[in-house]
């Protein structure tokens, strides 16, 4: 099979093609696991920290991708949750440990076993995959395989990260960085919250026109005040700016949840700029996301059927995995990147 490969860890400056294409075997599934003929696979900011080693090591050599959506083609012999041909997705959890105590309350996003897509097994920038048949999920009808891709991460965490936020229907929400996990989440926002105003913070004139096509109510730079103080803010940008330029923008008990696996260095001494009356003072709080568990993709993805919650996206051919991460990395974004696989 055909894969896209990451060999080693280095930057996009020294390297602006790091993923190799590659011929494969195609994985035999063992047990529970089931074979995948991937047909998409969403492009994400996570492949960037991969590939860039702000992440923890992944396995080398390893396909990336924790989005991938496709048709079951052959089943473990103790797999029975899913029939062939039948429409499935993987998202950023491959596996958990199942027995501890983060596992057993639905939180194996914290389990200390927690394996990752794509970076501690092989993911879905590649023609086929293999999982455990109970971290499947099923696509639902209304939505195609690449509107389906995005949801897998960018939808799913998004999904997280507003709840996390704690909001109810009128109060505010703030969305810092507006790309593949910003514009979803404003989407299931404005679906839950039908009276709260979405206020966006981007870095482009782009992504704020878009933001306000999609129902925002206002959308400025990074370094802007919004309007009014809000009461829940989402980070969803690489970099450390952002976060305290949120701060300022944050009302009295407010909550701001980062939504990002690591920060970029290129502005670390910025976090040490927070001046505690205006950035924390007033019960302000600071929550971080980390990772999915099973509950907020199958939750997302339910959702999304019923909406029916249908994300911008750009398609790329596999073999252009390379051009759709640069594109992100420097920051030409509208909606989701989708790599496109089979038929």
């Amino acid at each position: 099979m055909k894969a896209m490969v990451i060999n080693k860890i280095s930057s996009f400056e020294e390297n602006q093609n790091p993923l190799e294409v590659v011929d494969l075997p195609v994985p035999i599934p063992s047990e529970k696991e089931i074979l995948i003929k991937v047909t998409t696979c969403g492009v994400c900011h996570t492949e960037l920290d991969e590939i860039e080693g702000r992440t923890p090591p992944p396995r080398l050599p390893v396909v990336p991708g924790h989005q991938a959506v496709g048709l079951v083609v052959k089943n473990g012999r103790n797999a029975q949750r899913f029939r062939y041909d039948d429409r499935v997705g993987v998202a950023w959890i491959f596996s958990s440990c199942g027995r501890c105590r983060f596992c057993i309350q639905g939180n194996e996003n914290l389990c200390l076993d927690f394996r990752a897509t794509g970076r501690d097994s092989n993911g879905g920038y590649s023609e086929y995959m293999k999982v455990s048949e109970d971290f499947a999920y099923r696509i639902p009808d209304s939505i195609t395989d690449s509107q389906a891709a995005p949801l897998l991460c960018a939808g799913a965490v998004g999904y997280r990260a507003l709840r996390l936020t704690g909001i109810q229907d009128g109060k505010s929400l703030g969305l810092t960085g507006f790309g593949a996990s910003g514009h979803i989440v404003l989407k299931i926002a404005r679906h839950r919250y039908p009276n709260s105003k979405i206020f966006v913070f981007a870095r482009s004139e782009r992504e704020r026109n878009f933001a306000l096509e999609l129902g925002a109510v206002w959308a400025g730079n990074i370094e802007d005040s919004s309007p009014e103080r809000l009461d829940g803010i989402i980070d969803t940008t690489p970099v450390w700016k952002p976060v305290v330029e949120a701060l300022k923008n944050l009302g009295r008990g407010g909550r701001l949840v980062i939504n990002a696996i690591r920060k970029e260095d290129v502005d670390k001494d910025y976090i040490l700029n927070l001046n505690y009356s205006e950035h924390l003072w007033h019960e302000k709080e600071i929550k971080s996301v980390a990772n999915v568990t099973r509950g907020d993709v199958k939750e997302l993805l339910e959702l999304a059927g019923e909406i029916p919650l249908v994300p911008e996206y750009q398609e790329f051919n596999l073999e252009d995995a390379n051009i759709a991460l640069r594109e992100l990395k420097q920051g030409k974004i509208r909606g989701a990147k989708v790599l496109r696989i089979g038929p």
